[in-house]
């Protein structure tokens, strides 16, 4: 019984959260599986136009992070969380309908800026409704989830690519826009969680002045780079540089998914509070390095050595992204300010994106490139991250800002 209660979210509000986060990701999984191919095959827009678009779109979608987390901040974040999914599901739709390069950049942004909107307020909604040594495990069921929704999504994708053509690739892209939508309703059935009330006197924008807090927010640009190891890295270098057969790559991201949903409750016990939270990313951070030393030592094996290498190395990899997953979410959380978690949590996901931006070049380039030497240059960033976690995490802790005398009185 404990090891369902592991897997299936408890009922309330955090399963009205995993079941809106379950639509979510499944469109997720149908973006991922059919739009590239739709732009470069059914619209004809070259590869590296479609590459730089997407590059423009995540660009504009940082910048909406935090302005976007304020106004959660300001209006209540459910409503700010269900019209910018909403708008993510008309986004997302009207990707079917892209006719050339130009049209692709404005839609690309306009989702992305949505999507990136929706993360800041999201964040601050669950910052409204669950209690903070909850968070971590809300969190965990959501992430659980998160991994059956792509394979769900990616599962209805593959019948577009099935049949090859714009109309199925365009029919998918707005089921996709249905499913962000329908996530969004699903919040409507939470309770409200109220405004933070305006302080005059105070600094409007908190998360700007805040360098502690912004230092964490740098670790964890470091330490996101564990998914594109596993989604970029790792393919480059068992195609090229092991004998291992291609289809393991396959097996092993099936792997990764079954055991994020069946351990990432049980990961995240420990790091309800920050110092819980940042003994985890250090931890993720020492596995993470020792993946890279297994795929680094595949090169040059006999398959049946190489394809073992490459399995423990994938479990490892798991074990550092669910501790990662734990520790991030708690110092995103713990650290940031109840009267100002919008922002907070905006600036959170915009280190987050801009890890997710830049791993894919710097993986390609570092492994390509140097090889061995590049699995050494990862190994030692994300030890190193995971090494500074619990002292810079300490050093945030100890310089919290108290609330605004105004959201005080209004609590009292």
């Amino acid at each position: 019984m404990s090891f369902l209660q592991d897997i299936i979210p408890p009922k309330g509000i955090v399963r009205v959260l995993c079941l809106s986060n379950l639509s979510k990701t499944s469109a997720h999984g149908i973006l991922m599986t059919v739009s590239v191919l739709f732009f470069t095959r059914a619209v004809d827009i070259p590869a590296a136009q479609v590459g730089l678009a997407l590059t423009i779109g995540a660009a504009v979608g940082m910048t909406a992070s935090i302005p976007a987390g304020r106004l959660a901040d300001l209006l209540g974040p459910r409503n700010t969380t269900v019209v910018c999914l909403l708008l993510l599901g008309g986004f997302t739709a009207c990707y079917g309908f892209v006719q050339n390069f130009p049209g692709l950049v404005l839609v690309t942004s306009l989702a992305l800026a949505a999507e990136s909107s929706t993360d800041a307020a999201r964040g601050a909604l669950v910052a409204g409704l669950i209690p903070q040594k909850e968070r971590v495990r809300a969190w965990s069921y959501m992430r659980a989830v998160s991994n059956l929704g792509v394979s769900l999504g990616a599962a209805g994708g593959a019948v577009a690519l099935y049949f090859d053509s714009r109309p199925a690739y365009t029919v998918m892209l707005v089921a996709g826009g249905v499913l962000f939508i329908a996530a969004g309703l699903a919040y409507l059935t939470v309770p409200q969680v109220p405004p933070v009330p305006r302080d005059q006197e105070g600094p409007k924008w908190v998360v700007l002045r805040d360098a502690p807090y912004a230092i964490v927010a740098l670790l964890n640009s470091v330490l996101i780079m564990n998914i594109g190891i596993l989604t970029v890295a790792l393919p480059i270098w068992m195609t090229d540089e092991t004998s291992a057969p291609t289809w393991l790559y396959s097996l092993l991201i099936i792997l990764n998914s079954v055991v994020v949903v069946l351990f990432q409750v049980r990961a995240g016990r420990g790091s309800e509070e920050v110092s819980g939270g940042a003994r985890a990313l250090r931890r993720s951070g020492v596995l993470l390095a020792v993946c890279c030393a297994f795929f680094a030592m595949a090169s040059g094996q006999p398959t049946w050595l190489a394809v073992v290498i490459l399995v423990a190395g994938a479990l490892v990899h798991v074990g550092g992204e669910m501790f990662y997953s734990a520790g991030a979410w708690s110092l995103a959380y713990g650290l940031a300010p109840d009267h100002a978690q919008g922002q907070y949590q905006g600036m959170f996901g915009m280190s987050t994106q801009l890890g997710t931006v830049v791993t894919p070049a710097l993986a390609t380039g570092l492994i390509a490139g140097l090889g061995r030497p590049g699995w050494l240059i990862f190994s030692v960033l994300l030890l190193a991250a995971g090494a500074a976690a619990p002292s810079v995490a300490a050093w945030a802790e100890r310089t919290r800002l108290p609330a605004p005398s105004s959201v005080e009185q209004s609590v009292a």
